[in-house]
């Protein structure tokens, strides 16, 4: 494992402080502070390079089909580290190094005999079918790298856990929460967990049903028209929920120039929307200052990536990208969820308008919503929220630019009525900025 420095460590999120912690071993790590678990962790490392011996580590690689072999070591190209994150996905670390997936190293003995490795699938699996005779029941968490684990004693890992390869979270299309059954076959030489055969359930369905439901981008879909609150004594955001709302579904976009406001503005709007039952929340810290990122870690749920602006663009989409995935499937599931990305500008163009175009409520499923933060409109919006950098310099609230702000189809949120009062206080906002 590659050694971190405590600079490092003080600016991962604390998700990847626990996958460190759980890979090399150190007990009851969940119950330590950030700064406590940075201590454990280097005085682990220290450890282990002069020579001690390291609890086993937690496998994160693939294994390749159903039932195949988790490897034992992952083979990591020079210059990039293997990340497990809690959720979703973590992305590049913040130095823009892109993660990379690592290809599991073959057991010696199928590297001696390859003849060996051409059986038949079926034939592979046969011996295997009596003795696993055992089916996992647990809730899925899946890692950075695509692979996953089946925590049959949830939320803390366990020596009972189950692997789950990437090419079954792929297939099934797997996110974190989904409670999955199967055979699992007890594990082969230096593998620690035992491995899931094939996936039979998922949340009580037929797995088989589950996988052959229609794609996300392929459910019709509506207007937002189920209003988001944001109660939380806050002026700009009271301002926000009734002069620009937002629903279920919205595709928002908060906009300014410099020292806005727009993160800070950001951060107040996921914690109301973290008490709203129902609603999975997704994090994801892209092309941000360094400083910013601890901010964002010390809340709840913590980024499922954050990337400083020293990430390459194409880091930087690959983050946004995996948080996507995640959300549509809970979304096609019936799922509600909301995806706060903060910010679009490190982002390609194309990749920015693309995470944008996610957003939406589905008419027979759940809802996607997605709240980013820009330096100006990307097009498509369903609604805007613009901030005046001279109120927020000057401290007054609420910091809301009305007359560059608006809600497509706000009607339909708060009501003929408040719609009416949307469009009397814009005209006057612009009537007193001519």
């Amino acid at each position: 494992m590659t050694v971190l420095a405590r600079s490092e460590l003080a600016a991962s999120p604390l998700a990847d402080l626990h996958a460190i912690a759980d890979q090399i071993g150190i007990d009851s790590f969940r119950r330590l502070r950030k700064a406590e678990l940075i201590d454990a962790i280097l005085a682990r490392q220290g450890s282990e390079e002069a020579g001690e011996p390291a609890e086993p580590q937690e496998d994160t690689t693939g294994a390749e089909e159903d039932g195949g072999e988790e490897p034992t070591r992952p083979r990591r190209r020079r210059g990039t580290r293997l990340r497990r994150g809690a959720g979703a996905a973590t992305g590049a670390d913040a130095e823009g190094e892109a993660e990379v997936e690592s290809e599991p190293e073959a057991p010696k003995e199928a590297r001696e005999r390859p003849a060996a490795r051409r059986r038949s699938r079926s034939e592979e699996r046969e011996p295997e079918r009596e003795e696993d005779a055992r089916v996992a029941e647990g809730v899925v968490e899946v890692l950075g790298n695509g692979s996953a684990f089946l925590r049959v004693n949830p939320p803390e890992p366990s020596d009972e856990d189950v692997y789950i390869s990437a090419a079954q979270v792929r297939r099934c299309e797997l996110v974190s929460g989904d409670r999955v059954t199967g055979p699992v076959r007890t594990p082969r030489r230096s593998e620690r967990y035992p491995s899931l055969v094939r996936i039979d359930t998922i949340n009580g369905g037929s797995a088989d049903a589950v996988a052959g439901a229609a794609r996300f981008e392929e459910l019709p879909v509506t207007w937002p028209s189920e209003r988001l609150a944001l109660d939380a004594g806050d002026r700009t955001l009271e301002a926000i929920e009734w002069l620009t709302p937002l629903g279920r579904g919205s595709r928002a976009v908060i906009v300014g120039g410099r020292f806005a406001g727009k993160s800070e503005t950001l951060r107040r709007i996921a914690r109301a929307l973290a008490a709203h039952d129902g609603l999975e929340l997704i994090v994801v810290l892209v092309g941000v200052r360094p400083e910013e990122i601890p901010d964002w870690q010390d809340a709840e749920p913590a980024p499922a990536a954050a990337l400083s602006f020293a990430a390459s663009a194409d880091a930087q989409g690959q983050a946004v990208e995996r948080a996507l995935d995640a959300a549509k499937r809970t979304a096609a599931r019936g799922g509600d969820v909301a995806l706060l990305i903060d910010g679009l500008d490190g982002l390609h163009g194309q990749a920015a308008r693309k995470a944008l175009a996610a957003a939406r409520n589905l008419r027979e499923a759940g809802s996607l919503t997605l709240i980013a933060t820009a330096t100006r409109p990307l097009g498509g919006e369903t609604t805007v929220i613009a901030l005046d950098g001279a109120l927020a310099a000057s401290g007054r609230e609420p910091i809301l630019d009305l007359a560059a702000s608006g809600t497509l189809r706000p009607e339909l949120l708060v009501g003929a009525d408040g719609a009416e009062a949307i469009t009397r206080a814009r005209a006057a906002a612009i009537e007193a900025a001519a």
